[in-house]
Formats: C-alpha cells, sequence, structure tokens
C-alpha cells in the first residue's frame, strides 16, 4: 500500500501555484532536485503525470489539475485542524513566513524579526524580499510587510514603526567641490545615482514643499537597483543618493554622508505588519502578532 506524504501534497500545490520548481522550493525551503524527486515519487505512486515539464515551463496536466482542484479544499481542512492544534501549544514552535520588500525588512529586521527569534527560538523564520506586492495567501505566506497605502483592505493591519521618511546624501568629498543643493531642481547640476524599479521603470525623487508633492527625473553616471549598492556609491563620492531615512541615518550621524533637502523630504506612512484573519492560529502565529502590536505600542509612546 503507497504511503503518501501531506508534505508532498503542499509541494503539488506550490508548484501549481507558482509556475515553477525553483520557485516552489524555495517556498518549500527545499531544494529544486528534491522537490522534483519528490515530484516523480508521488506520480510514480498514482500511476499519472501531474505536470508537464519541459526546460522553460511547467504546466499542470488534466489530470493535475483535476487532482489540485480536489485536494485543495482537503488540504485547507486539514491545515486548518493543525493549526488549531498548534495554538493550544504552550511553547510556540514551528514556522513563520513573511513577504516584504528589502528596505523594510532591513527596518524590521532587528526590533521584531530578532526579537521574536531570541524570545522563541523553537521558531523558524522565512523572510522573502521582493520588489513587487504579491498575494501573501496565495502564495503561502502568513505575514506581509508594506508601506500602510499598500496593505490590502481586507488585511488585519499592524503599524510598526514610526513614520519615515527618504533622505537625500552626498559625501563630504563630493560636496568639497561642489555646492549643496538648496530646491530639487539644483540636483540638475549634480551627478545623482539613479535608481531601477521591480518593472523595469525609473524611481523618480519625491519631494513635498507646503503639502505639494513634486517628482524628480534626476541624472547620473550609474543606475543601481538596490539601496546597499546604492550606498556603496554615494560613500565613493560617485554622486548624491536618495534612499530611506534609516539605510543611512549611521553613515549621517558619524559624519560619513552630508544630508541636504532635508525639508523637501516630509513624513512617509508607517510600515504595517499585515495578515488574513484566521480563526485558531498557532501559536507561534500569536506570539508573532503579539510582538508586533507590542512594538506598535512602543512606536506610539516614542
Amino acid at each position: 500500500m503507497a504511503i503518501y506524504k501531506l508534505t508532498d501534497f503542499d509541494a503539488v500545490l506550490a508548484i501549481s501555484r507558482r509556475g515553477s520548481f525553483r520557485a516552489a522550493a524555495l517556498d518549500m525551503g527545499m531544494s529544486t532536485s528534491a522537490l522534483s524527486n519528490a515530484i516523480a515519487k508521488l506520480e510514480e505512486q498514482l500511476g499519472v503525470r501531474l505536470f508537464n515539464r519541459t526546460t522553460r515551463s511547467v504546466s499542470l496536466t488534466g489530470a493535475g489539475r483535476r487532482f489540485v482542484d480536489q485536494v485543495s479544499p482537503a488540504l485547507r481542512d486539514i491545515h486548518q485542524a493543525l493549526d488549531t492544534v498548534r495554538s493550544q501549544q504552550e511553547t510556540p514552535s514551528g514556522a513563520l513566513r513573511i513577504n516584504t520588500f528589502a528596505t523594510a525588512g532591513r527596518e524590521i529586521l532587528s526590533p521584531l524579526i530578532l526579537e521574536f527569534l531570541m524570545r522563541f527560538p523553537e521558531v523558524r523564520v522565512d523572510v522573502v524580499t521582493e520588489g513587487n506586492l504579491v498575494d501573501i495567501v496565495a502564495d503561502g505566506f502568513d505575514f506581509g510587510v508594506r508601506s500602510q497605502p499598500l496593505v490590502p483592505s481586507d488585511m488585519i493591519a499592524i503599524p510598526i514603526g514610526p513614520a519615515r521618511r527618504y533622505a537625500v546624501v552626498g559625501s563630504p568629498t563630493y560636496f568639497a567641490t561642489r555646492e549643496p543643493p538648496q530646491v530639487p531642481s539644483d540636483l540638475q547640476a549634480h551627478a545623482c545615482i539613479r535608481t531601477r524599479l521591480p518593472n523595469g521603470g525609473m524611481f523618480r525623487w519625491q519631494f513635498e514643499s507646503e503639502g505639494e508633492p513634486l517628482q524628480m527625473d534626476v541624472d547620473g553616471p550609474i543606475t543601481l537597483d538596490e539601496a546597499s549598492l546604492a550606498r556603496i556609491a554615494v560613500l565613493a563620492s560617485i554622486g548624491i543618493g536618495y534612499f530611506m531615512e534609516s539605510d543611512v541615518q549611521e553613515d549621517v550621524e558619524a559624519g560619513r554622508l552630508m544630508r541636504v533637502l532635508d525639508k523637501w523630504t516630509p513624513p512617509l506612512a508607517p510600515l504595517c505588519l499585515y495578515y488574513p484573519s484566521r480563526r485558531n492560529p498557532p501559536a507561534a502565529f500569536k506570539a508573532f502578532v503579539d510582538l508586533a502590536r507590542e512594538l506598535a505600542r512602543s512606536a506610539r509612546g516614542r
């Protein structure tokens, strides 16, 4: 008699959802080869092929589609039952998956995620950073972290930090031979580090004066798509950069970078941890929400 593993069924749904063995393997926390072998074994046990595989794409066969359609509700019920049992745990354990973007990941890592791991060492946390907004439920995440205006309206949201700001900075060496910009239009006379968005478009630097928004297309010698790389270029005096304040605060305080156009960068909406409503969430899920609310109260008290 064939013995089927729950994780194999979860793997089928992950591949169906992501359309890729590699992406599904990342979601499952396993290697692509291990996932492929598990699916091949399951297909052998079932006696049918679930996926059409080519070097460029993966798609469900007819049998695979029927399998996914019928197994999905049953798996939801099973996982709900497991959640109900886990919710009774005295010590949180298991795994949590969080989707965010790189800058937010850096902002929440120490006060929220690392603090959580120190309090609950039996929990494992998987953080995925990506520029595009995703459906955290469809993609198998427990939580998402995004700027407040980007949180879907059907989600529960917890603001988890103070108001945020952008910062325009350059090195003392760069400004030694150049007059710092006084207004955003002065940037046209400066070398600026340009930023490419996940969709391929160029990021326009955002400013505000007396409540009126202003966006600037800047020019410069290099275009990058990650703040940590842009910071290196600015520290090397290649040009002026535009960052989240938290990414360069230590450099400014240490004198490695100089801040300019400060009055033109107003506060932004806070980051929010968000998640769907769950009837009986696991203990680890509840503990993470409790810590986020604790962090929110602390931020309000400052």
